[in-house]
Order: structure tokens, then sequence, then C-alpha cells
């Protein structure tokens, strides 16, 4: 049979005694702040310097209560503040010290962090011993609506009055009914290994015929506490001292499991009374569960009610406090920020198709695609998908939206739902419309079939038809433009025209004599007056070809050729009267 106890652990097993503790909770508890109690109230008084202290407490029915308190003030918990009354059970406190760190020192830090180097983060914590916040944690009692004085301490040893089935104090213990202490200190030394063959008991409160069911080891006492002592003294060698712990020793303590770093006084795990079943369950498969027997995958949390993760950074190490929550429930799945008011910046909802947001290994994000082609990449659900912008697109192009089948894409205004900018596909294939925005030279064009249609540029000149670089504030493809003057200028270079021929007086007199002048008002504005022509009823000299408008430059040019041929009936009407004048 394998060696069971060996050393200081035989001893204490053979003598009955339980193992002893470095310091004693309500010395461990006062690293911070030593805690005053009444029965309303909780405080603690907290030595050193600090640049503020919180205080969190949590507690029965899912009580949590958490608070700020400057340099100097002490924290509180009172319960007429707490709403704790009517609340009795064991209350867990948290006593956060965030430390006074020098402006200096944040600089680096905020330097370091905006420049993405956690190593020089790391460094600076550690030279500056920011590295863990100073905590402090415990517990108090709510009973009948009061707090109970944490000042009692039960002593190692003093349990209830056990006795043995027949009514004795097991005979041959040495130890004394009343006290519970060993009546005279007896150390029994073995030098040789110790094998039980059965079951031990190690306590004050052991009895004989102890019934151990199926315990092979039992600590029996009111303080059990099971110590690993190691004496190494080696260079080298570990030498930290371990602790099992049940339960706090002070009135109104924890009932607790911990495991106790006794030599740096931390306690890293604690699990409380009445902690549900499978509060944390490791599967064979090595897949953790948080109140769940069945993990499914490799970390599996299941509750009632929206399970999540919270992730709170203090300011214990210089950066600023931020709170961020990462949840789901039947409603969606979200990202909260507890610190900016439980806002809800990022959710998802229940049925998102899959690829709603899809970020793809070169860093490109599509949203209803699963490979997107652009930084951006934007897929309509549903129809027959044409690109958009056309496929002309370069390589350095971040934007690629493609159609949803109905062949419009809008930008509208959510608040009143008007419709700020629509482009339309006239169902072509060929005729895709497009955007395209320069911030060299703050350009925006408009277009249709890769080709530009509309220009405007950052002096505000519109450029029609191809024109790029409109130098007047509107100009044509065609030559016309409106001058910075205002006045509309036509395309009339040679350069321009073709099949260009002499107008005819007789032409021009009858173009003349074809105009009917009118007086009208426009339909849209029927208060304004207007003198003009009527564009269906005028000669097909100066007539568009549907009809509809009116070239004011054709009838000047009729004018002008019967003002011309006029001004020779004119000159020669003068040159005969001239003769008469003479002969006269």
């Amino acid at each position: 049979m394998k060696h069971l106890f060996r050393g200081s652990l035989s001893i204490l097993i053979a003598l009955g005694l339980s193992l002893p503790m470095l310091a004693t909770p309500k010395e461990r508890a006062e690293r911070v702040g030593a805690m005053m109690a009444s029965a309303i109230s909780v405080e603690f008084q907290v030595t050193g310097e600090s640049d503020h202290i919180r205080l969190n407490v949590s507690g029965p029915n899912g009580f949590q209560f958490s608070k700020d308190f400057a340099a100097g003030k002490n924290p509180i918990f009172r319960l007429a503040d707490n709403a704790t009354k009517n609340i009795d059970g064991a209350y867990t406190y948290e006593i956060v010290v965030t430390p006074k760190i020098a402006d200096g020192v944040k600089k680096q830090l905020q330097s370091a962090r905006e420049a993405g180097d956690d190593a020089a983060v790391t460094r600076i914590l550690y030279d500056n011993n920011l590295v863990e916040a100073t905590t402090q944690s415990g517990t108090f009692t709510i009973a009948n609506g009061a707090i109970i004085s944490p000042d009692l301490e039960e002593r190692p040893g003093i349990g209830g009055a056990k006795v043995t089935s027949a009514g004795n104090t097991p005979s041959g213990s040495g130890v004394n009914a009343t006290t519970r202490h060993p009546a005279t200190p007896l150390d029994n030394v073995i030098a040789d290994d110790l094998i039980v063959q059965g079951s031990a008991c190690v306590g004050l409160d052991c009895v004989n015929n102890e019934s151990f069911g199926f315990d092979t080891v039992r600590l029996k006492e009111n303080n059990t506490r099971l110590k690993f002592d190691d004496t190494s003294t080696g260079t080298g060698f570990p030498n930290v001292d371990w602790q099992l712990t049940a339960n706090d020793s002070a009135s109104g303590g924890a009932n607790k499991f911990s495991i106790e770093d006794i030599t740096n006084s931390k306690v890293p795990v604690t699990v409380t009374g009445t902690a549900p079943t499978n509060s944390i369950f490791v599967a064979s498969t090595g897949k953790v569960g948080f109140r769940t027997a069945s993990p499914a995958l490799d970390l599996h949390i299941t509750t009632g009610d929206t399970p999540a993760i919270r992730q709170e950074q203090t300011n214990a190490s210089g950066f600023t406090a931020q709170t961020w929550d990462i949840g789901a429930n039947e409603a969606n799945w979200f990202v909260r920020d507890v610190t900016g008011g439980s806002r809800l910046p990022l959710r998802i909802r229940p049925g998102a198709p899959t690829s709603s947001v899809d970020i793809a290994a070169s860093g490109n994000v599509g949203i209803g695609t699963a490979s997107p082609q652009k930084k951006m990449h934007i897929l309509g659900a549903s129809g027959a998908v044409t690109t958009f912008p056309s496929g002309a697109m370069g390589a350095a192009d971040n934007l690629l939206i493609e159609n949803n089948g109905n062949n419009h894409l809008s930008f509208v205004d959510s608040s009143t739902g008007q419709t700020l900018i629509r482009f339309i596909r006239d169902g072509a294939a060929s005729m895709n419309g497009f955007v395209s925005y320069t911030h060299s030279n703050d350009a925006l064009e408009l277009g249709t079939n890769g080709s530009q249609r509309l220009h405007i540029d950052n002096a505000g000149n519109i450029g029609i038809g191809g024109v790029s670089t409109p130098t007047n504030p509107l100009q044509h493809s065609s030559g016309a433009f409106l001058s910075a003057g205002g006045t509309w200028t036509n395309a009339s270079s040679r350069s321009f025209k073709q099949d260009i021929t002499d107008l005819s007086a007789k032409e021009a007199f009858e173009t003349l004599n074809g105009l009917t002048p009118v007086k009208y008002a426009y339909k849209v504005d029927p208060t304004e007056r207007h003198v003009g022509f009527i564009a269906e009823d005028v000669p097909d000299m100066v007539a568009t070809k549907d009809r509809k408008g009116l070239s004011s430059m054709d009838i000047v040019a009729v004018l002008t050729e019967v003002v011309k041929e006029q001004q020779k009936t004119i000159d020669e009407l003068k040159s005969r009267l001239s003769d008469l004048e003479k002969k006269n």
C-alpha cells in the first residue's frame, strides 16, 4: 500500500490535532482597511494614499451595489441606502484601491497604448508597480434586518459538546469536555511511515466509533483548515505555503471553501455556500461548463436569463476605466457599453442571415456577402445581381455595392422617409449609374456606363456631357456656357458646325412672315406674363425637332437677314432721293 501520510501531517493525524493557520481571516482582511460594522452599516478604515476607492457589494436575490469614494473618504455601506433591510443572508464585499499615478506615467501609458506597443505598456506597469490593483474582499451577514458584528470569532477547537454514543467523553482522548483542549499537551513522534488501513478523523470534535460512511479522511471541528507548509530553503526551490480553508471563523463570515496562498496572503479561488450545482464543471473533454454538466463547446454558459460576460478595466493601472458586457438572450446578441450609459452599439438579432457582416482574411468587409471584393462590399438579398458601379473599378477602389434586384440604390432621410439620392438602372445591363468623388481636387462626378455625364469642381463650376475641367459656372460639351456675368453663350465656333450655307433674303422674309408673336403666361406661374412664340406654330426654318422649344439665336439670324435686306432697300431709296434733289 502506498504511503498515505508523511512527516508533520502524520503527526497531526496521530494526535487528532487541527491544522494551524498563518493568519486569522480578520488579520488577512485588514490588508487594505479594517472593517467597522454596526447593526445598520459597514465602514472600512482605509489607510495609505490613493486616487479613489471603489466598494462593490453583492448579496442574495442578485443584489448588487457599487460606489466610488474620493481619497480620504472611508467606503461605507448603509442598509437604509440600499434597500437590504429585509434581505437576510451572506453578503460579499470587495474594496478596489486605485493608486495615485503621476501624470508623466499616465502620458507614457497612453502613448504606448496609442502606438499599440504592448511590451512598453507592460514594462511601464511593472516599473511603477501597477500590475495588480490593491484589493480586499470578505463577507458580512445580515440577519433579521441587521448586520451581525464581525468582531466575534470562534477559537480553534471550541466546537459543540461532542459525546460518544454512550454519552461520555471519548476515553483516552486527553481532551477536557468543557474546554475541548488537550488536558496535557502530548506529542507523538513517529520516525517511520504511517499507514492507516481505514478512515482517519482529525480535529478536536472527533469521537470514538466515528461514523465515517465513505469518508477516508475527515477534518472535524469548528475551524477546519488543511495547510501545506513547504519547508524548502534551497535556492530555486518552490516554497510557497498553501491552505485549504472551509468557512470563515468570524461571526457573520462566509460559508465558503477557499484555496489560499498563505505566503503571499492571497485567496485565488473561493467557492461560497449555496453556489448552484455545476457552477463550474470541467468535462472529460476539457470543455468547461458554467452551471451545466454537459458543456458543448470549450466554454459553455447556461442560465435562465441573459448569459453574459463582463469585461471591466479599472483605472488602477493608469488607464481610463471602462466596462463592457457581451451578452445574449431571445432578443439579441449584443455588446453593451456599461460605462457609457449601457448603450448597445452592436446588436445581432435572431434569424439574421449568414454573412450579414463578413470580414474576409484580406480585411475586406462584406454585408450580405461572404466574398467581399473591396474594402466594403454590400450585396442585396434578392434578385439578379448586377455590379454597381460597373465592373471597371480599379484595385484601389474601396467600396463596391451590388443592387438588390429592384434596380435602384437610394439614400433616404430616415427621419422623414424622403429620398435624398437615388441611382436607377433603366433595365439595360450596360446602363449603370455611378458617383465618383476625387479628394485631390474635391470634384464630384456622376455618369453612366463608365462615361462621365456631370462634373462639379471645388469652385462650383459644373461641366456637362464630359466636360471634366469647366472654366465657367455652367459649361456643356457642345461649347455652350453660362458666363460668370450670367450671360448664356451658345456654341458658335466654325469647328462645331457643318453644312454651312447662306440664308437667303427670301427665306428670311418667308420665315419672318410666318412668325406670329403672342402674349402668354407659363402654367407653373400664371402671374408672370411673357411675349414670344409658340414652338408648334413657327416655320420649319426656326423649329426644333420635337417642336417643344425655340432657339432665340435662330430667330435673331432671320431678323438679321431681314434687316440687312431692308437696309439695302433703304440705301437704294436714299440714293434715288438724292438724284432727284440734284435735278431739281
